[in-house]
């Protein structure tokens, strides 16, 4: 498989530029996952206006509490709906829309919208980037052998972070996880840092097989104690990790790049819905081992075999997965099967992050412990005729609501 002559040029225009970046730390991605580093090196350096560098702290906004590592929902007695309008047919993004233009429906009861903002604030993302020895496989096979096998989780996080990450307004961190999830970086929006995270996965290799999505997931959102942030330099091995969740007043979304399939979480399925459907926030997905899938489809077994390979009906789940997880979050799935195919996947997902109307509505003192719908309509003629059959009204269907006996956050 060979990629197109312009994907061609523009990869290896990123990975030149990552491997021009001043050189890391000795220890590289793997290893320091085995030792501690031995500086104590602080993160986000940033040129002051006089040219003259100095350290500057997180901007308010962006300083959360990290959360209780075992902890699987996340309470609240506002529910956020993030909503995307596009045309059906043209799929066209509408914009210039006003909370009169919107209702907002749980259980089938119209709520009374608390919160609404335009799709003009910058965007804070979180990558989750699957980098296990069974993704570098998937890539290297379904490539024939032509490229890396990391490649094909490594090319769309570096078109993303080079093309998309505009600063100094967007933030993005980004996690590799594989047995366990290890963030590269907390949020960030020092060009010289994003180049960083590139160069550090291009230079290493997966060190373990495992693939804990449900796990890297919920650190993400939750967040907990996990491996220091690698490009942090930290002389502690574990560090304390605040989730996206505990970001507020701006734009968020999480970017996974995966294949989906999770090995042995410390959560099940059912618990990271429960995470993703309370976090409120959307998730983009870029599926991956399409090509390997359909390349040795037959050649599978119905199921694992004693060595591990996942078998069909592995693949068919995972894919069946990310498609729930982008559905009940109000994302969208990009099952991405060749490599020309990024730069169009990629644009869509940028513009559907910047074209999210901020919602919210107060479900007042409702503690009964069961799932809830939400179903968001829009006007957007403002005719007062609801206008969803014409147009794709994307947003979060579910939220929980806390137990009778839950205590709120202060």
């Amino acid at each position: 498989m060979k990629l197109p002559q312009f994907a061609l040029s523009l990869f290896a225009a990123i990975i030149l530029s990552a491997l021009l970046i001043a050189p890391l730390a000795d220890s590289g991605f793997a290893q320091s996952r085995r030792q501690p580093p031995t500086s104590n090196e602080k993160k986000n350096k940033r040129p002051s206006e006089t040219g003259e560098k100095k350290e500057e702290p997180p901007p308010p906004d962006l300083v959360g509490r990290p959360q209780d590592a075992e902890k699987v929902t996340v309470s609240t007695q506002i529910v956020n709906v993030d909503t995307v309008v596009y045309h059906k047919k043209s799929g066209q993004i509408v914009t210039g829309l006003k909370k009169e233009n919107f209702t907002i429906y749980a259980d089938g009861q119209p709520q009374v919208i608390t919160n609404f903002s335009t799709p003009e604030a910058p965007i804070t993302v979180a990558m989750v980037v699957e980098y296990s020895k069974w993704s570098e496989e998937f890539g290297y096979y379904g490539s024939s052998g032509q490229d890396p096998g990391t490649y094909e989780v490594i090319r769309p996080t570096a078109m993303f972070l080079s093309q998309f990450i505009k600063p100094p307004d967007d933030y993005v961190s980004v996690v590799a996880f594989d047995i366990r999830p290890t963030p590269l970086t907390d949020f960030t929006n020092d060009p010289t840092r994003i180049s960083q995270v590139i160069n550090l996965l291009l230079r290493n290799i997966p060190a373990f097989r495992e693939t804990n999505l449900f796990d890297a997931l919920k650190f993400v959102l939750v967040g907990g104690r996990g491996d220091s942030v690698v490009l942090d330099n930290s002389k502690s091995e574990k560090s304390d990790y605040a989730g996206l969740v505990s970001v507020q007043g701006r734009r968020r979304a999480v970017i996974l790049i995966a294949s989906g399939i999770d090995t042995f979480s410390k959560i099940n399925y059912g618990d990271a819905r429960k995470v993703l459907q309370n976090a409120g926030i959307p998730v983009y997905i870029i599926g991956t081992a399409n090509l390997f899938f359909k390349k040795y489809e037959d050649r599978l077994g119905a199921v694992d075999d004693i060595a591990g390979t996942p078998g069909r009906m592995t693949f068919y789940q995972a894919q069946n997965t990310l498609k729930t997880f982008a559905s009940e979050t109000g994302g969208a799935y990009f099952p991405v099967t060749f490599p020309g195919e990024l730069p169009t996947v990629l644009g869509s997902i940028n513009s559907l992050l910047r074209s999210q109307y901020s919602l919210a509505f107060n479900p007042g003192d409702v503690r009964d412990g069961k799932q809830h719908k939400i179903k968001v309509s829009v006007d957007v003629n403002g005719d007062g005729v609801y206008d969803d059959k014409e147009y794709v009204i994307q947003a979060r269907s579910l939220y929980n609501a806390p137990k009778p006996d839950a205590v709120p956050k202060p």
